[in-house]
């Protein structure tokens, strides 16, 4: 178990924890509030086109692809038997985890230059190692003598006011330095995203990014893990692809605009890094303004047309999602079934796409309910989403041979390997269709798996 002192992070990331559509800085970001965007299927078709399934890129045909990041409250801070509990789940269908060195669920790992705090990190480690999980670290955040706040144990206000504060550049070695004690000392742990989110490096989105700051961190951060552990994989920019309804930009579909700042941010990063083994973004469907363009289901495609424009540009190295979401964060409540719908649609993108990881954001509470929760904060046992997550991960891992097979209906998405397929009704209502010969009858925004 974590120490006691873990409640003060748990408690100041429960807002961003415990809701699905909140992006990991929401408990410390005002939320932008839009009117709530229709959420009606869309009227074009809806299943893959010919030729839209994509050659996934060169990884290991055993790469597990899905996975998910702990956040603020995960197992391992409420009791043994309930850490238990998750492990024996997860165990049953390995897949990628992910973890942060400093906030959502763990504390300050270098208080002053000379001490370290490992105990949180540990009791993460555990539990990922002890699940039969793929280790992940993300290099973020940075203790708060790095940038501009006194030695000693972050305080409350800290947490609340400067968890997202980047290193001050004459840091930045030191941060490195961290990020290489953490690599030498989790040996274990192959894969390392650096930063999160161009957390401090991007305040304005509206204006450009500090992407020459963040790459000089990212530079450092990447000769400084190869020198200590030459084996570590490393993945960066870690960068949010903001989109709205209109702009200039070269990357746009019915699903809105990238925001180019975003995009000169990625092509200096791509042009001027020491190096990388994948490249990492994150992002959600909707627009800025909270817009589903054209609709929930539509606005998906932003995440197939990203990884298609970034495999393009980056010679085809393999593309992670860190994060994605496709909630309205204004408070929009959808019934579970839908939000399941909109879930299992989102990651059918990715796999047509040939995106090689996607991690959810696991929201999590140690009690009452939790929509999208992986697992029951009440009892430890695997909810609807999680059982989402390791199907595809059975089914779909980054090897998979994806098949095109189509619906009679187009408004039911399909996805399909030899020996597998998954339909997805994207409408409230319900549907016959005709998929790969059968006849399926699916209930409104049903997840039907098959066998061939």
């Amino acid at each position: 178990m974590v120490a006691s002192a873990a409640g003060v992070i748990a408690t100041a990331m429960m807002a961003a924890s415990c809701s699905f559509g909140s992006t990991p800085d929401q408990a410390v970001t005002a939320t932008r509030q839009a009117d709530a965007p229709s959420t009606a299927a869309s009227d074009p078709p809806t299943t893959a086109p010919s030729g839209k399934i994509q050659k996934a890129p060169a990884v290991d045909p055993a790469w597990p692809r899905w996975g998910f990041t702990h956040t603020g409250v995960s197992a391992n801070n409420v009791t043994p038997q309930f850490e238990q509990e998750v492990s024996r789940t997860l165990a049953r269908t390995p897949m990628l985890q992910n973890q942060h060195i400093m906030g959502f669920g763990a504390l300050n790992p270098q208080p002053r230059p000379q001490e370290f705090y490992w105990e949180d990190l540990d009791s993460r480690t555990n539990l990922m190692r002890r699940s039969g999980g793929t280790q992940i670290i993300t290099l973020c955040c940075a203790p708060d003598w790095m940038k501009g706040g006194p030695e000693g144990p972050t305080e409350d206000s800290a947490w609340d006011e400067h968890l997202e504060d980047a290193p001050y550049p004459k840091h930045f070695d030191d941060f490195a330095k961290l990020s290489a004690t953490v690599a030498a000392k989790y040996r274990d742990v192959e894969y390392f995203m650096v930063w999160n989110e161009f957390k401090g490096f991007w305040k304005d989105h509206s204006k450009p990014a500090d992407f020459k700051g963040y790459t000089d961190l990212y530079n450092k951060v990447y000769d400084a893990v190869k020198a200590v552990r030459p084996d570590a994989k490393i993945g960066g920019p870690y960068l949010g692809f903001d989109s709205n309804r209109t702009g200039e930009s070269e990357l746009r579909g019915s699903w809105g605009v990238v925001n180019q700042n975003a995009l000169d941010a990625f092509n200096y990063w791509f042009k001027n890094k020491k190096g990388a083994d994948f490249i990492v973004v994150d992002g959600a469907s909707l627009t800025d303004a909270h817009e589903l363009l054209p609709d929930a289901f539509g606005a998906l495609s932003k995440f197939g047309a990203v990884t298609t424009w970034l495999r393009d540009k980056t010679g085809d190295l393999p593309v992670w999602w860190s994060e994605w979401y496709f909630v309205p964060e204004d408070d929009t409540v959808w019934p579970e079934p839908m939000r399941l719908a909109v879930q299992a649609a989102s990651m059918i993108e990715f796999a047509e796409s040939g995106a090689a990881t996607a991690l959810y954001w696991n929201p999590q509470a140690k009690e009452g309910t939790c929509q999208g929760c992986m697992w029951d904060p009440r009892t430890g046992a695997e909810l609807p989403t999680g059982k989402l997550v390791a199907d595809f991960t059975t089914w779909f891992p980054a090897g998979a041979e994806l098949e095109h097979v189509t619906s009679s209906d187009p408004k039911v998405r399909v996805l399909a390997q030899p020996r597998r397929l998954l339909m997805v009704n994207t409408t409230d209502a319900k549907i016959t269709t005709t998929v790969d010969g059968k006849s399926f009858a699916l209930q409104p925004y049903e997840i039907k798996w098959s066998d061939r």
